[in-house]
C-alpha cells in the first residue's frame, strides 16, 4: 500500500500543515514517485474483496495514477489556495526525520505501486487520481 490520504489521520494532514507554513514544496529532488490511496477506496476495495471468491494473495491496495511527490505537493498547495512552497531539502529531511523517530527513506524513496489485481477484477475506485482526491479531503 502507498500513503493513504484522509481527513483526519496519515500523511494528509502533515503534508497539509506543511502547506500552510509555507513549506509545502517538493520533498528532495521532488522526483520519486509516490504511491497512495484515498481512506474511502481502501475500505471499499476491502469490502469488495471480502465478496470475492476466486482474488487470492497479495492485493496493492493504491490508486491507479502515482505521482511525483512535487506534483502531489503541488496539488495539495493549488486545492487548497496557496500557489508557493518553499521546497525541503534532503539535509533538513534528515534532521526532521531524527527529531521525529523515522527514516528519511519513507520520504525520499521513490514508490511505484499500481492496483493491477483490483483494477483486472473490476474494482473501480471512486478516487483514481490525486486532483479528485485532494479535492474531496479539502471540502
Amino acid at each position: 500500500m502507498g500513503i493513504v490520504l484522509g481527513k483526519t489521520d496519515g500523511a494528509f494532514p502533515r503534508l497539509l500543515n506543511l502547506v500552510k507554513a509555507g513549506m509545502g514544496g517538493k520533498q528532495g529532488n521532488g522526483q520519486q514517485y509516490v504511491s497512495w490511496v484515498h481512506e474511502q477506496d481502501v475500505a471499499l476495495s476491502i469490502e469488495w474483496l471480502l465478496k470475492q471468491d476466486k482474488i487470492a494473495g497479495i492485493i496493492n491496495c493504491t490508486a491507479p495514477d502515482p505521482v511525483k511527490n512535487d506534483v502531489l505537493m503541488s496539488v495539495i498547495r493549488k486545492t487548497y489556495g496557496i500557489n508557493f512552497g518553499l521546497p525541503t531539502p534532503v539535509w533538513m529531511l534528515t534532521i526532521g526525520a531524527k527529531m521525529i523517530g523515522t527514516e528519511t527513506e519513507l520520504i525520499l524513496k521513490s514508490r511505484w505501486v499500481k492496483p493491477t489485481i483490483l483494477l483486472n477484477s473490476g474494482f473501480e475506485f471512486n478516487y483514481p487520481t490525486i486532483g479528485a482526491a485532494v479535492e474531496d479531503i479539502l471540502k
